[in-house]
Parts: structure tokens; C-alpha cells; sequence
């Protein structure tokens, strides 16, 4: 157990270090009319692992006698997948910006320039690139500046519109796991057994993986459909109801189920309301916490800031998975998901008066909504209001997709 135990802890840093660089790496090399659309992959990806973990359980549970290979096939499964990625990273393009901010400029241009599949004097090229100089010079004085680590942190945490941005990034993750979304997916098993579902443990690891090839899809349905079509606003208002009214339905069976019989549709359509919560998440929480934690920073902290977002992410997930079965038993089940219910009407309200609109925006235009105070940041981040912003800011080539 105690190689166990250590594996776990350097596969946690490695999970730690990629779920940072992960997300901030499409973020930084995406086109800005189809970056959630490429960064929600990141999170289609996590739901493609669930699934094949889920069914991979299953089929060992099924075919493999109990012994040493029940629990060697996934190690080893996951260690031959992982020795692919490393193959594959040597493959990957650098993020423009970082190569710009190292002085490597032509390097940048060219990286651009293979990621778009056009020249490298194609005007979208010449505007990005132009773009990305002068957001450094905005944020340092000078594109090739050094920037240590101390100057970050002191950047991050001083810097009123950087504050915002780490609000509003740590809220999102926080809202993530108040709503119960990974809660529930942790103990799906045993909160299946409370809404009627009677079957074997065949049964449950079965349903276990329906439920996570039921995030899968809708993972992939917000990516395309929700995220950069609707908005990033619209999405959360869609995703954190479906949730809300989800755990209001399976709090108020709960509650008439302690006190006697129940018909077995309303059994049926509380576990509905669970695909019904997945697909809330989906749409909502799961993916733009990740994206927010990626294109709402400017340049020279855009790691740092992902590293203290994610950082809080985990501490939030362990914290929640932790207290669950206690949130679950001092409010006598039904209570626990009325508690999570009112986090989502929390986050209802927060999206409304705090969370600004950057879906189609620049990395570097996003910069301008957070100009001004923190109540005003959903009307300023009105397309014409952006852009007329960052003419002001004179950013290069804002002006000539002002006046297309």
C-alpha cells in the first residue's frame, strides 16, 4: 500500500501540472471566434477518460478473475496511454505569445502562422501579431521584459483589474463544486441506491458508465453549440438551472420518499434529474471554469494565475468529496441537495451582476472589460463597447476590424 499510496502522489502532481498547462495552452494558441469550442476539449477529453474508466472497470469485473491483473490491466492500460501523449508532445506547437515574450518573434510569427494555415503576411496574422507586441508593451513597457516571479505574484494579487480577474476565476471553480456536480459523480452508486435503484454492483458500475458517457455527449453538445454560439453568459444561466432544478426535484422526493411509499415513476424521473444534472454541468460549470481560468488573464501572469486558479480548484473538489457523506447525514439527505440547489441560485445571481460576456473577444480585448469597476463588467463587455475601448488603448488592428 505504501507504493500505492506514493504513485498517487506523483500522479497527482502530474494531473496537478496538466490540468494548468492544459487548458492555458489552447487558450493561448485558439482563434479568438472558436476558443471555448477548442478549449471545452479539454474538458470533452476528461469525459472520453471517465467513460473508457468507467466501461474498463466493468469489463474486468466482468471477464478477469479476482487476483493481481484486476488491478494491473488499468494501471498498466493508463501507463501505455500515457506514454502516447509523450510521443505526441514532441509534435506540438509553442504558444505564440510565449515565444514573443521570450524574443523569439519569427518563431512566433511562423508558429502562427502553421496553427492558422495561412501566410505569415496575411493581415489576421500581421493583426494578431501586432496585437500581442503591444499587450506586452501595455502590461510591462516592453515586449522582451523579464518578469520574475515575485513582480508576478505582486501583479496578481495588487493590480485592482487583476483581482478581478482572480475573483471571478476562483468563484467560478468554487460555484463548480457547490453545485454538487462532482459530488454527485463521486457517489453516484450509493445516491442511486437512495433514489429506489435496487440493482447488484454489475449494475451500478453499469449505470456508472451511462452516466458518464451521459457528460460525455453533453460535453461535447456545449462545446459546440453552447459555448461560443450562446455565449459564455447564456451557458452558465442554462447550465446552473438545469442543476438547480435538478437537485430542488431529487431534495423534494427524498424528503416525501423517508416519509412513505413513493410511485415508481417519480423514482424514475429522480434518476432522470441526475442525466438532467450531468447535462447542467456540462453546459455550465465544467467547462467555462477551465476556459475563464485560461483566457481572462493577460500575458505575463497567465500562468501564474492558472496555477492559483487550479490550485483552488483541487482544494475545493477534495474539500466537498470530503464532507459530502457528512453534508449528506446531518441534513438527513434531502437537505443536501435543497443546500446545493441555493449555491446555484447563488451562482444564477452572481453570473448576472458579475460575469461579463468575452465569447468572440481577443485575448488581448478581453483586458478592457476588466478596466472599471467590478458591477459595470457585464455592460462593458458588449462587443461595440469593447472594441471602442480598445481603440482608445490603441491596440494594432483593433481599428480595422472596427471599421469590417
Amino acid at each position: 500500500m505504501g507504493a500505492v499510496y506514493a504513485a498517487r502522489i506523483i500522479i497527482g502532481i502530474g494531473i496537478g501540472a496538466l490540468s494548468v498547462i492544459g487548458p492555458m495552452s489552447i487558450v493561448e494558441i485558439s482563434p479568438k471566434e472558436i476558443r471555448g469550442l477548442l478549449t471545452g476539449m479539454y474538458t470533452v477529453s476528461m469525459g472520453i477518460a471517465l467513460l473508457s474508466a468507467n466501461f474498463c472497470v466493468l469489463g474486468i469485473h466482468r471477464n478477469v478473475p479476482s487476483g493481481k491483473f484486476q488491478y494491473q490491466i488499468p494501471a498498466f492500460s493508463i501507463a501505455i496511454f500515457l506514454a502516447l501523449c509523450i510521443a505526441g508532445s514532441f509534435f506540438i506547437s509553442e504558444s505564440p505569445r510565449w515565444l514573443m515574450m521570450t524574443g523569439r518573434r519569427e518563431d512566433a510569427v511562423q508558429t502562427l502562422s502553421d496553427l492558422r494555415r495561412i501566410p505569415v503576411n496575411h493581415p489576421r496574422i500581421v493583426n494578431e501579431v501586432r496585437d500581442i507586441e503591444h499587450s506586452l508593451i501595455m502590461e510591462r513597457g516592453d515586449v522582451h521584459s523579464n518578469w520574475n516571479i515575485r513582480f508576478i505574484a505582486r501583479e496578481t494579487f495588487t493590480v485592482p483589474s487583476n483581482l478581478r480577474r482572480l475573483q471571478q476565476v476562483l468563484f467560478a471553480y468554487a460555484l463548480a463544486q457547490l453545485s454538487g456536480a462532482n459530488a454527485v459523480t463521486s457517489y453516484f452508486i450509493p445516491i442511486m441506491s437512495l433514489l429506489g435503484d435496487t440493482g447488484d454492483t454489475e449494475r451500478h458500475m453499469f449505470l456508472s458508465g451511462i452516466y458518464g458517457l451521459s457528460k460525455l455527449i453533453f460535453s461535447i453538445i456545449s462545446a459546440f453549440f453552447f459555448i461560443d454560439i450562446m455565449g459564455r453568459r447564456k451557458s452558465l444561466y442554462i447550465g446552473i438551472t438545469a442543476q438547480m432544478l435538478s437537485h430542488i426535484y431529487i431534495g423534494i422526493f427524498m424528503k416525501f420518499e423517508q416519509h412513505g411509499p413513493v410511485p415508481k415513476g417519480a423514482s424514475t424521473f429522480a434518476i432522470v434529474a441526475l442525466f438532467i444534472h450531468a447535462f447542467g454541468y456540462a453546459v455550465g460549470l465544467f467547462i467555462l471554469p477551465y476556459v475563464f481560468g485560461g483566457e481572462l488573464w493577460p500575458n505575463h501572469i497567465r500562468s501564474f494565475g492558472g496555477a492559483v486558479g487550479a490550485t483552488f480548484h483541487w482544494l475545493c473538489l477534495y474539500a466537498l468529496q470530503f464532507a459530502f457523506p457528512k453534508i449528506m447525514s446531518s441534513m438527513n439527505n434531502w437537505g443536501a441537495f435543497i443546500f446545493f440547489a441555493g449555491w446555484c441560485f447563488l451562482g444564477l445571481l452572481y453570473t448576472y451582476f458579475i460575469i461579463p460576456e468575452v465569447a468572440g473577444l481577443s485575448v488581448e480585448e478581453i483586458d478592457v472589460i476588466f478596466q472599471g469597476p467590478w458591477y459595470t463588467a457585464f455592460r462593458r463587455s458588449k462587443r461595440g463597447t469593447v472594441l471602442n475601448g480598445v481603440e482608445e488603448k490603441g491596440f494594432a488592428g483593433a481599428e480595422v476590424e472596427t471599421k469590417e
